[in-house]
């Protein structure tokens, strides 16, 4: 697994202390919105030429840390 601590880090002067990709603004949670809306990993490549194909995978291994230690929640079902 990438390790992400490498890629990805929280400055509170940089977008109210998000966690963003090292060397940039975007933060992991706009990557995330990228993917959730359908984009490929060659389109955010694509649109955002200073990610590199290992800031992708460091977003989805921080996403993963955060779901393993319980700091992102379930949310309740609506399915019918």
């Amino acid at each position: 697994m990438v390790n992400w601590q490498m890629r990805i880090h929280s400055d509170p002067d940089a977008l109210p202390g998000k966690p963003v990709i090292i060397g940039t603004r975007l933060s992991v949670e706009f990557i995330l919105e990228r993917f959730a809306s359908g984009w490929s990993e060659q389109q955010v490549l694509e649109n955002y030429s200073r990610l590199t194909r290992e800031d992708i995978q460091a977003v989805f291994a921080y996403a993963y840390e955060c779901m393993k230690h319980g700091l992102l929640f379930p949310t309740r079902s609506t399915a019918i």
